[in-house]
C-alpha cells in the first residue's frame, strides 16, 4: 500500500492553535505544535483504542522532591503530554512514548512543511 502526501493545515493556523484534529484519506491524525517543533500522531491511543489526540493537550504532571525529600506535584515548563480521554494515558507530545512505561508510544505520522503548507503522508 503506497502512501499519499495530503495538505491538512496552514502553518500559522497550527502554530495559533497548537493542536489539531484531522482525517485525511481515511485516517485521524493529531498535529501539534510545540515552540518550534511538529508532530503527527495517529489518533489511536495504544491502551485500548481510544481517541487519544482528542484528549487534553498540557503541560507534563511531574513529581517535585522538595528539601525535605517530600514528594509534591508539579508541573513542567518544558515538556507537553497527550492525555487519552478514555483512561487517562499519557504521552509525551514530541517523542510519542508514554510518560512512565517507554516501551508502549503513539503512532507516528510523517510531516513536512511546504511553503505555508502543513503536509503529512497517509
Amino acid at each position: 500500500m503506497s502512501r499519499r502526501d495530503i495538505t491538512v493545515a496552514s502553518l500559522a493556523d497550527l502554530r495559533e492553535r497548537g493542536k489539531i484534529v484531522v482525517e485525511a484519506g481515511g485516517v485521524e491524525v493529531g498535529l501539534y505544535s510545540v515552540g518550534d517543533e511538529l508532530r503527527a500522531w495517529r489518533n489511536l491511543c495504544p491502551h485500548q483504542g481510544g481517541p487519544v489526540c482528542q484528549g487534553k493537550f498540557l503541560p507534563r504532571t511531574i513529581e517535585v522532591v522538595d528539601e525535605r525529600k517530600r514528594a509534591n506535584p508539579g508541573i513542567s515548563a518544558e515538556e507537553k503530554s497527550i492525555v487519552c480521554p478514555w483512561h487517562g494515558f499519557e504521552f509525551d507530545v514530541l517523542t510519542g512514548k508514554h510518560v512512565v512505561q517507554g516501551s508502549i508510544g503513539l503512532i507516528a505520522v510523517p510531516l513536512r512543511v511546504e511553503g505555508e503548507d502543513v503536509v503529512i503522508s497517509v
